[in-house]
């Protein structure tokens, strides 16, 4: 390789450095400019011909500087490394039997269309559809720039209250689905030893015995020394559920290693927009009222059907970063 000469993962490494400092470096050049403008400014003042101007474009700047500095401060802010990961989406029905797997199918559809919106690409890995409609469990690749970034502060449980449709009494319900966002890693990321793999096949199940495959093609993947546990039997093909299964074992070890290593990290989080633990309610869908709840930041939004068409659920996404941006700058002023 001749010197100087950069190919491939260096290269690719190299390209996201650069993609990374690029407009911190821009941000920093404005900053310093606007700076030593004042400072030449406030050297005019002294002379009386050029107060005037002075004053007014002084007035000017002093106005765009601490708007500047900020957006320094946040774009020198630590990234998390796995914010432009793509992400690996799952939604599991909690409490309240066929009203949350209907509650889980309206988060699903929500995140696809907030998807759209920002132009990602949606693809279910793994689909276990409820009788009623809706999902027990749904699993979903989620492709595109910055989807980590965006989508892992939606980690936790989602609480619906609603009148059911089967409901002849009128009485509002309340159940619960649970959200997992996991960044996606590559294989070089998470080395997966075949010897720490328990594998078992089994002949596929469907509901109400429909759609049952005659083949054993259904595969079960345990991960010994975490006993981490994944099933798919969405495929009819044996080699294409254990892929499957093989690429969610991957995104579960991959941020289990991530808690791990970023355990005081993980504490301070916790302080700031929520620990990203399933088990932590963190949003409430009201639908009697028309309004969504954000436990963390005690923001509500009077515009339910909007945040479950997406357009909504922007608003309240963007508030929980910019929120979680506030508590890191002030936690470094401190």
């Amino acid at each position: 390789m001749a010197s100087g000469q950069l190919e491939g993962e260096e290269f690719v490494q190299a390209s996201r450095d650069y993609a990374e400092l690029e407009p911190v470096a821009k941000i920093a050049t404005e900053v310093s400019a606007m700076r030593e403008e004042v400072a030449g400014l406030n050297d005019m003042l002294s002379d009386p011909e050029m107060r005037g101007m002075a004053e007014e474009e002084l007035a000017s700047l002093k106005k765009q500087l601490p708007g500047a500095e900020r957006r320094l401060a946040l774009a020198m802010l630590p990234r998390d490394a796995a914010d432009q990961r793509p992400a690996m989406l799952e939604i599991r029905a909690g409490t309240g039997g066929d009203e949350a797997a209907l509650f889980a199918g309206d988060l699903f559809r929500m995140y696809e269309k907030y998807a759209a919106e920002q132009g990602w690409k949606v693809e279910p890995v793994s689909v276990a559809a409820a009788d009623v409609g809706g999902y027990k469990e749904v699993v979903a690749n989620v492709t595109g720039t910055g989807v980590f970034a965006k989508l892992k502060f939606e980690s936790g449980v989602h609480r619906v209250q609603r009148v059911p449709v089967t409901e002849s009494g009128g009485r509002i319900h309340t159940s619960a689905a649970t959200v997992a966002v996991l960044p996606e890693p590559t294989e070089v990321d998470v080395s997966i030893d075949d010897n720490d793999l328990r594998i078992d096949i089994y002949r596929s199940s469907g509901a109400g015995g429909q759609h049952v495959n005659t083949t054993d093609s259904a595969v079960r993947i345990t991960h010994v020394p975490t006993g981490i546990v994944v099933a798919m039997q969405d495929e009819r093909s044996q080699h294409k559920n254990r892929d499957k299964a093989m690429k969610v074992l991957r995104a579960r070890l991959y941020e289990k290693r991530r808690e791990e290593a970023h355990g005081a990290e993980a504490e301070a989080r916790k302080a700031m927009v929520g620990s990203g633990d399933r088990s932590e309610r963190i949003r409430t869908y009201n639908f009697p009222q028309g309004r969504v709840t954000d436990h963390r930041i005690g923001l509500t939004l009077h515009k339910l059907p909007e945040v479950l068409e997406g357009t909504g659920l922007a608003e309240m996404i963007d508030a929980l970063i910019a929120e979680d941006e506030a508590k890191r700058l002030s936690a470094m002023d401190a």
